[in-house]
């Protein structure tokens, strides 16, 4: 399996495949890593999905993007972010079950990561030969919030979006974006016990995509901030799903 590294849309990313060079891919999935991960925390997914499902390795090709700005000054060497996070803020706030508030801002640097992820897009497609309507994109904790917020942003309807232990942000914004989105297919997935990202918020995202008209697949499990197998294992038969007839 082929692992490559470049430049893409102004973010170093690694992009795994099994086709073959100069082959156009049926689809491009793009997944965004959490806050305080290495830019190639993600990457592993790209064989396992291909395992769960051979099919993919024919059709799919995978971008993991690099969060644009580094944690190494906070402590956290090789860390990554696509934008600042206040810990202890979220922390103290999930901690007196007052997470209310956290939904309707708008944090700061999400404007600018926004722009980023989707001039990476914009030239995942013009460099791979496909339309937007080819493109599945998705991550995990942070990285799925800026996802979900690129997913609703976008002029063009995209093939999926797949939410891993994510949140509600903007919450005015999204819900005027998700009225005007369209049947975007979303598959989202959340731990019961999430100590980081409250599982109620979840329930509050995916409630607000399917009252826009999203058709969204909720799969809650029992555990923590993590990805479950049983969500990586549906989303492979979610991109299978979606690949262009």
């Amino acid at each position: 399996m082929n692992v490559e590294t470049m430049e893409l849309g102004g973010l170093k990313c690694h992009v795994v495949d099994t086709l073959n060079p100069g082959a156009t891919p049926s689809m491009a999935v793009v997944l965004c890593h959490g806050f305080g991960a290495p830019g190639t925390d993600l990457v592993a997914l790209g064989p396992e999905l291909i395992q769960y499902d051979p099919q993919l390795a024919a059709s799919v090709r995978f971008y993991f993007p690099e969060a644009p700005l580094s944690l190494d000054e906070l402590g956290m060497y090789g860390g990554r972010a696509w934008w600042p996070l206040n810990i202890e803020r979220m922390a103290a706030a999930v901690e007196n079950g007052d997470v209310r508030h956290l939904r309707t801002e708008t944090p700061d640097g999400l404007d600018s990561a926004r722009n980023l992820l989707t001039s990476f897009v914009n030239e995942v497609c013009e460099t791979a030969g496909i339309d937007a309507a080819q493109v599945v994109l998705g991550g995990f904790s942070q990285g799925s919030m800026l996802a979900t917020d690129v997913a609703l942003s976008l002029p063009q309807r995209l093939a999926g979006l797949c939410v891993l232990s994510g949140t509600l942000l903007c919450e005015d914004r999204w819900r005027e974006l998700a009225a005007r989105r369209g049947p975007l297919p979303v598959l989202q997935s959340h731990g019961r016990q999430d100590p980081l990202l409250p599982f109620v918020a979840a329930e509050s995202l995916r409630d607000l995509l399917v009252e826009g008209g999203l058709p969204v697949e909720f799969l809650p499990f029992d555990g923590m901030h993590t990805i479950s197998a049983d969500a990586l294992e549906r989303f492979a038969k979610f991109l299978i799903e979606l690949l262009p007839e």
